[in-house]
């Protein structure tokens, strides 16, 4: 079994943040999966995965705040995407 990868989001720009994710959920086999630590709870990350890979995920809460989440997210079906991938706007707003 290969070590889960842990992306800490909290030193990245926002804008920066959700490719990362998706990038990484893209490249993962079957079964695999890798963390996420972020400053507060990525509810958008969530509906936007909901959105783009409905049906190719597990969402897994590690820790809940109130200073640190930690998300688990795993690939449950390997393959494109359902749909394109557009960003939320939750993490590009400023930046």
């Amino acid at each position: 079994m290969n070590p889960i990868t842990s992306l800490d989001l909290r030193a990245l720009p926002p804008s920066q943040r959700h490719p990362l994710i998706f990038s990484t959920f893209d490249a993962l086999a079957d079964q695999a999966a890798f963390e996420i630590v972020n400053d507060h709870d990525p509810v958008p990350l969530f509906m936007q995965f909901e959105r783009t890979r409905g049906g190719q995920f597990n969402w897994q809460y590690l820790q809940t705040g109130p200073d640190l989440w930690q998300i688990r997210i795993t690939r449950t079906l390997a393959g494109a995407s359902a749909a394109a991938e557009e960003c939320c706007g939750c993490c590009c707003r400023g930046a």
